[in-house]
Protein backbone atom coordinates (compact mmCIF):
# COMPACT_ATOMS: atom_id res chain seq x y z
CA UNK A 1 0.00 0.00 0.00
CA UNK A 2 1.30 3.41 -0.94
CA UNK A 3 0.39 6.00 1.71
CA UNK A 4 -1.71 8.92 0.45
CA UNK A 5 -3.16 10.73 3.47
CA UNK A 6 -3.96 10.58 7.14
CA UNK A 7 -7.75 10.55 7.58
CA UNK A 8 -8.01 10.50 11.37
CA UNK A 9 -5.48 11.01 14.13
CA UNK A 10 -5.80 9.84 17.74
CA UNK A 11 -7.93 12.82 18.81
CA UNK A 12 -10.31 12.39 15.87
CA UNK A 13 -10.73 8.69 16.70
CA UNK A 14 -11.47 9.60 20.33
CA UNK A 15 -14.07 12.20 19.27
CA UNK A 16 -15.76 9.74 16.89
CA UNK A 17 -15.82 7.08 19.61
CA UNK A 18 -17.41 9.48 22.10
CA UNK A 19 -20.01 10.61 19.54
CA UNK A 20 -20.91 7.02 18.62
CA UNK A 21 -21.28 6.14 22.32
CA UNK A 22 -23.71 9.04 22.79
CA UNK A 23 -25.64 8.10 19.63
CA UNK A 24 -26.02 4.49 20.79
CA UNK A 25 -27.37 5.67 24.15
CA UNK A 26 -29.77 8.16 22.53
CA UNK A 27 -31.12 5.85 19.84
CA UNK A 28 -31.79 3.10 22.38
CA UNK A 29 -33.07 5.41 25.15
CA UNK A 30 -30.41 4.18 27.56
CA UNK A 31 -28.37 0.99 27.75
CA UNK A 32 -30.64 -1.42 29.60
CA UNK A 33 -30.78 -4.12 26.90
CA UNK A 34 -27.64 -3.23 24.93
CA UNK A 35 -24.65 -5.49 24.30
CA UNK A 36 -21.73 -4.70 22.01
CA UNK A 37 -19.93 -7.32 19.92
CA UNK A 38 -16.63 -6.51 18.24
CA UNK A 39 -15.90 -8.23 14.94
CA UNK A 40 -12.41 -9.73 14.97
CA UNK A 41 -9.82 -8.17 14.59
CA UNK A 42 -10.03 -4.39 14.82
CA UNK A 43 -13.71 -4.27 15.75
CA UNK A 44 -12.71 -5.67 19.16
CA UNK A 45 -10.66 -2.72 20.46
CA UNK A 46 -13.14 -0.30 18.92
CA UNK A 47 -16.06 -2.04 20.70
CA UNK A 48 -14.16 -1.97 24.00
CA UNK A 49 -13.49 1.77 23.60
CA UNK A 50 -17.16 2.47 22.90
CA UNK A 51 -18.19 0.42 25.95
CA UNK A 52 -15.74 2.37 28.14
CA UNK A 53 -17.33 5.64 26.97
CA UNK A 54 -20.88 4.35 27.46
CA UNK A 55 -20.04 3.11 30.96
CA UNK A 56 -18.50 6.44 31.92
CA UNK A 57 -21.56 8.32 30.65
CA UNK A 58 -24.27 5.99 32.00
CA UNK A 59 -22.38 4.71 35.07
CA UNK A 60 -23.52 1.16 34.39
CA UNK A 61 -21.83 -1.98 33.06
CA UNK A 62 -22.36 -2.93 29.42
CA UNK A 63 -21.44 -6.39 28.12
CA UNK A 64 -18.93 -6.59 25.30
CA UNK A 65 -18.10 -9.71 23.32
CA UNK A 66 -15.77 -10.91 20.58
CA UNK A 67 -17.00 -12.41 17.31
CA UNK A 68 -14.83 -14.40 14.90
CA UNK A 69 -16.59 -14.68 11.52
CA UNK A 70 -13.93 -16.72 9.73
CA UNK A 71 -16.14 -19.74 9.03
CA UNK A 72 -19.08 -17.56 7.97
CA UNK A 73 -17.24 -15.74 5.20
CA UNK A 74 -18.61 -16.28 1.69
CA UNK A 75 -15.16 -16.19 0.11
CA UNK A 76 -14.01 -19.45 1.70
CA UNK A 77 -13.77 -22.27 -0.80
CA UNK A 78 -14.58 -25.04 1.68
CA UNK A 79 -17.15 -24.59 4.44
CA UNK A 80 -17.58 -26.99 7.33
CA UNK A 81 -21.11 -28.41 7.71
CA UNK A 82 -21.08 -27.52 11.42
CA UNK A 83 -19.25 -24.18 11.73
CA UNK A 84 -17.35 -23.64 14.95
CA UNK A 85 -16.90 -20.12 16.32
CA UNK A 86 -13.13 -19.93 16.81
CA UNK A 87 -12.05 -17.23 19.25
CA UNK A 88 -15.63 -16.08 19.69
CA UNK A 89 -16.24 -14.95 23.26
CA UNK A 90 -19.82 -13.94 23.99
CA UNK A 91 -20.29 -14.94 27.61
CA UNK A 92 -23.75 -13.42 27.98
CA UNK A 93 -27.25 -13.98 26.64
CA UNK A 94 -28.04 -12.10 23.42
CA UNK A 95 -31.67 -13.23 23.18
CA UNK A 96 -34.04 -10.24 23.09
CA UNK A 97 -31.07 -7.84 23.43
CA UNK A 98 -30.03 -4.95 21.23
CA UNK A 99 -26.80 -6.29 19.72
CA UNK A 100 -24.53 -3.56 18.38
CA UNK A 101 -22.02 -5.13 16.00
CA UNK A 102 -18.80 -3.08 15.88
CA UNK A 103 -16.17 -3.04 13.14
CA UNK A 104 -13.46 -0.69 11.97
CA UNK A 105 -14.36 -0.31 8.26
CA UNK A 106 -17.59 -0.92 6.36
CA UNK A 107 -16.91 -1.67 2.70
CA UNK A 108 -18.87 -4.27 0.69
CA UNK A 109 -21.12 -5.41 3.54
CA UNK A 110 -19.97 -9.03 3.32
CA UNK A 111 -18.23 -9.00 6.71
CA UNK A 112 -21.38 -7.65 8.34
CA UNK A 113 -23.52 -10.31 6.62
CA UNK A 114 -21.20 -13.00 7.96
CA UNK A 115 -21.33 -11.44 11.43
CA UNK A 116 -25.14 -11.40 11.40
CA UNK A 117 -25.18 -15.09 10.41
CA UNK A 118 -22.80 -15.88 13.29
CA UNK A 119 -24.91 -13.89 15.77
CA UNK A 120 -28.10 -15.64 14.67
CA UNK A 121 -26.42 -19.01 15.33
CA UNK A 122 -25.78 -17.87 18.92
CA UNK A 123 -29.25 -16.52 19.68
CA UNK A 124 -32.13 -14.30 18.61
CA UNK A 125 -31.51 -10.62 19.34
CA UNK A 126 -34.36 -8.12 19.52
CA UNK A 127 -32.48 -6.00 16.98
CA UNK A 128 -29.00 -5.83 15.44
CA UNK A 129 -27.37 -2.44 14.92
CA UNK A 130 -24.02 -1.64 13.31
CA UNK A 131 -21.32 0.80 14.45
CA UNK A 132 -18.24 1.45 12.30
CA UNK A 133 -15.37 3.88 12.53
CA UNK A 134 -15.14 4.33 8.74
CA UNK A 135 -17.78 3.87 6.03
CA UNK A 136 -16.03 3.84 2.66
CA UNK A 137 -18.96 2.91 0.41
CA UNK A 138 -18.94 0.35 -2.43
CA UNK A 139 -21.66 -1.96 -1.03
CA UNK A 140 -22.26 -5.30 -2.66
CA UNK A 141 -25.02 -6.17 -0.17
CA UNK A 142 -27.85 -4.00 1.19
CA UNK A 143 -26.11 -3.15 4.48
CA UNK A 144 -25.91 0.24 6.18
CA UNK A 145 -24.33 1.36 9.42
CA UNK A 146 -26.45 2.87 12.19
CA UNK A 147 -23.49 4.66 13.76
CA UNK A 148 -20.57 6.01 11.69
CA UNK A 149 -17.40 7.71 12.84
CA UNK A 150 -16.55 9.12 9.41
CA UNK A 151 -17.73 8.66 5.82
CA UNK A 152 -14.76 8.41 3.45
CA UNK A 153 -15.64 8.05 -0.24
CA UNK A 154 -12.97 5.92 -1.90
CA UNK A 155 -12.19 4.26 -5.18
CA UNK A 156 -11.88 0.49 -5.33
CA UNK A 157 -8.15 0.93 -5.94
CA UNK A 158 -7.72 2.57 -2.54
CA UNK A 159 -7.42 0.96 0.86
CA UNK A 160 -8.32 2.30 4.29
CA UNK A 161 -6.03 1.21 7.11
CA UNK A 162 -7.21 1.55 10.70
CA UNK A 163 -4.56 1.10 13.36
CA UNK A 164 -5.36 0.84 17.07
CA UNK A 165 -2.84 1.11 19.87
CA UNK A 166 -3.98 -2.23 21.33
CA UNK A 167 -2.91 -4.08 18.16
CA UNK A 168 -0.63 -1.78 16.18
CA UNK A 169 0.93 0.50 18.79
CA UNK A 170 -0.59 3.63 17.25
CA UNK A 171 -4.05 5.21 16.77
CA UNK A 172 -4.47 6.41 13.20
CA UNK A 173 -6.58 5.94 10.07
CA UNK A 174 -4.87 6.30 6.71
CA UNK A 175 -5.75 5.92 3.06
CA UNK A 176 -3.45 4.61 0.36
CA UNK A 177 -3.33 3.14 -3.10
CA UNK A 178 -3.77 -0.63 -3.14
CA UNK A 179 -1.57 -1.51 -6.10
CA UNK A 180 1.23 1.00 -5.82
Amino acid sequence: MKFKAKIMDEKAIQRATTRIAHEIIERNKGVEDIVLVGIKTRGIPFAKRIVEKIESIEETKVNVGILDITLYRDDLTKLDDNPVLNDTDIAFDINEKVVVLVDDVLYTGRTVRAAMDAIMDIGRPKVIQLAVLIDRGHRELPVRADFIGKNVPTSKEEIIRVEFDEIDGVNIVTIGDLNK
